[in-house]
């Protein structure tokens, strides 16, 4: 199984691009892990929210693939513990036979049709967090997953 984090937008805060790759690499020594960025709209002014979701909707979905099983990062998802979301992890990794894909859209959210598509919501917060936040903390807690399911010392009860 690969994991793949897929996210609208590039990050422009260099700090969180080093941290993100910090993370992103770390993660390679126990999991096929990429992250793959959709580049923003352009003249997104002229554009209603709804017609922005629907337009970053339509460039999400191209890149799903048959056999995926996108879980969308969504603030109505549910919320793990880091143990338990490391739990859940250690599942999908029997379940799933392609690609795990994590989904961080745009500032509006998802499209219905983006929706439609995923299998699984997952919230990392009641709080509201920035795209270029969400990215490093979710690439932290896939981290902290791996190395909780390695027994290593990382993390702490």
């Amino acid at each position: 199984m690969k994991i793949l984090l897929l996210v609208v937008g590039r990050t422009a805060d260099k700090r969180f691009v080093s941290l993100i790759d910090d993370y992103a690499d770390r993660l390679k020594h126990y999991i096929p892990f990429a992250l793959e960025v959709i580049p923003e709209l352009k003249n997104t002014r002229a554009l209603s929210a709804e017609q922005q979701k629907q337009r970053e909707g339509e460039l999400l979905l191209k890149q799903f693939r048959e056999g995926d099983y996108v879980v969308l990062l969504d603030e109505a998802g549910k919320q793990f513990r880091s143990v338990d979301f490391a739990a859940w992890i250690e599942k999908k990794q029997c379940q799933v036979a392609q690609r795990l894909v994590f989904v961080v859209g745009g500032p509006y959210g998802f499209s219905e049709a983006v929706y439609a598509a995923a299998k699984e919501k997952i919230s990392l917060s009641a709080m509201t967090f920035s795209h270029q936040m969400i990215r490093l903390i979710f690439v932290e807690q896939l981290y902290r997953a791996m190395t909780i399911l390695r027994g290593e010392p990382y993390h702490h009860e």
